[in-house]
């Protein structure tokens, strides 16, 4: 897998894009004390490693499917934080485990999205909130880099407007609380979506 060979460089490949995005994520996103909150996609654990600096440790978890991105994160992270390789669409844990769950810049590497978001809400008790950082189709960049790497064969599935990511939400039994795009760089856009697990 093309991550496995990144994983050592990726952090300090990406830095300011990392940065950047991981603050606007942190920024839509709120924590109630007790709550548990999961990181689906974590990557290299930047994202968990900022939140347990306002957070517990023990009450955040997070997930990728790439064994040597995680152990990059197991490096930074308390050993409270639960780390698991596994898949968006099979989550290694009980119904309403979470009362928070976030996908930041992974959304894309999705092949089965709506089957990702059944899986994320099964996970989140009723109630619970969802914030979704990705790339925004609405930008021309965004749909360029898209193109090239389908084309080029790595690893990626579709980069998706604020108007379909809202969409695959809402049939996926979400409530959109709050959805915003933005750039980052006068080149680079995103977006980040807020929803709310209504409940069976």
């Amino acid at each position: 897998m093309e991550y496995s060979r990144l994983a050592a460089t990726y952090d300090r490949r990406w830095s300011s894009y990392i940065a950047k995005s991981t603050r606007a994520t942190l920024q839509r996103l709120t924590l109630r004390p007790g709550d548990r909150a999961i990181d689906i996609g974590c990557g290299t654990g930047v994202l968990l490693d900022r939140l347990s600096a306002v957070h517990p440790a023990e009450a955040l978890a997070g997930v990728d499917p790439v064994r040597e991105m995680l152990a990059v994160a197991r490096q930074r992270l308390s050993p409270a934080i639960q780390l698991h390789e596994a898949w968006a669409e099979e989550l290694p844990f009980d119904a309403e485990s979470f009362d928070a769950a976030v996908l930041s810049n992974m959304f894309h590497y999705v092949d089965r999205p709506l089957a990702a978001l059944s899986e994320v809400r099964r996970v989140l008790r009723p109630g619970g909130s969802l914030v979704i950082t990705d790339w925004c189709g609405e930008y021309l960049t965004c749909r360029a880099l898209a193109l090239y790497l389908r084309l080029s064969g790595h690893a990626f599935f579709r980069v998706y407007s604020e108007r379909t990511c809202t969409r695959l939400l809402r049939e996926s039994g979400f409530n959109i609380i709050d959805s915003e795009r933005y750039r980052i760089s006068h080149l680079w856009g995103l977006m980040t979506i807020g929803a709310r697990n209504h409940g069976r």
